[in-house]
């Protein structure tokens, strides 16, 4: 099933129970969904890997969003936030912990032939395809220098 079908019946779902929080975060995807598939070049169905890539950006919008609102300490704003997040993520596969992370780039690090931080380039291009959806770039990213710089 698809993320746009099941996102449709989710929001059918929560329009029944009136849980406008979960109806406002669907609503939200639902449209990026529609905005991914009538961009210039793009066609009527997202892959599969285009569906993650743009759940992880909302995600990350809205954590961005989140960050700003308890700086500004503005709860309301930010728990409006946090709903959504909380949401969003459901749609998205399972995130590695630190621990599955760490090994699945020490094995990168490994089959690349990385021996420092000048090797990070060629780790992060494997590493980012290979971990899609599994765990966000920054997380990847942060890992790699740690392991790296080791």
């Amino acid at each position: 099933m698809s993320l746009e079908v099941r996102i449709n019946e989710d929001i059918k779902k929560a329009m029944l129970a009136k849980d406008t929080a979960r109806l406002n975060a669907l609503r939200a995807v639902k449209s990026a969904i529609l905005l991914a598939k009538t961009e210039k070049g793009g066609n009527d169905a997202l892959s599969a890997e285009a569906e993650i890539q743009l759940l992880q950006r909302l995600v990350k919008q809205r954590r961005d969003s989140y960050d700003i609102y308890i700086q500004q300490n503005r709860e309301d704003l930010a728990a409006d936030e946090k709903i959504q997040i909380d949401v969003i993520s459901e749609y998205l596969p399972a995130q590695l912990s630190d621990e599955q992370l760490e090994e699945k780039l020490k094995a990168i690090i490994a089959q690349v032939g990385a021996v420092g931080p000048q090797d990070m380039g060629k780790v992060m291009g494997v590493a980012t395809k290979a971990l899609a959806g599994q765990a966000e770039g920054k997380r990847i990213s942060e890992t790699v220098k740690k392991l790296l710089a080791s």
